[in-house]
């Protein structure tokens, strides 16, 4: 099963629940479910539109992708400007890793395990794509530390007298 990055002893419930699904699917129905994910992708929304999103960019993956974060009430919301159309797999992928880690604490983005991708990705033939998907993932993590410092930052600014 997972292989956990996370110092923490247990992998989060919605990365686990994600990752036990896509693992007991045949390559069929895995592809199935891939193809519906991709139409649950969040749109981006309005106020991101217009911003320059070149340091959001995942230059890794073939796909053009932008990740954007957003903190709210502590918990990591991600949002992405893909096109859906253009490339399901990838949107399908977002929103199965966003689904496990969305409005959770930037906590449960840094126990994404190692092998998130190939688990979720494993028998469908599309392992050139694994490059840039776990960039995807790195991001994520990398925005999720960057949050994490934030907050931690945060307790100390308010903890000063």
């Amino acid at each position: 099963m997972p292989d956990s990055t996370s110092p923490a002893s247990a992998t989060p419930e919605p990365i686990t629940k994600t990752l036990k699904r896509f693992a007991n699917l045949s390559r069929e129905d895995k592809m199935q479910t891939l193809l519906a994910y991709s139409r649950k992708l969040e749109p981006l929304p309005e106020r991101f539109r217009t911003i320059d999103r070149a340091a959001f960019h995942v230059h890794e993956c073939q796909t053009p992708v932008d990740i954007i974060p957003e903190m709210r009430d502590g918990n990591l919301h991600f949002y992405a400007a893909v096109d859906t159309r253009q490339s399901p797999t990838v949107a399908a992928f977002l929103a199965i890793v966003f689904a496990a880690v969305n409005d959770h604490p930037p906590e449960t983005t840094l126990a994404l395990p190692s092998d998130f991708v190939s688990t979720v990705m494993s028998n469908i033939g599309l392992g050139a794509r694994e490059v840039g998907l776990n960039a995807i993932v790195a991001r994520l993590k990398r925005y999720a530390l960057e949050a994490q410092g934030d907050r931690t930052k945060s307790k100390v600014e308010e903890a000063k007298p």
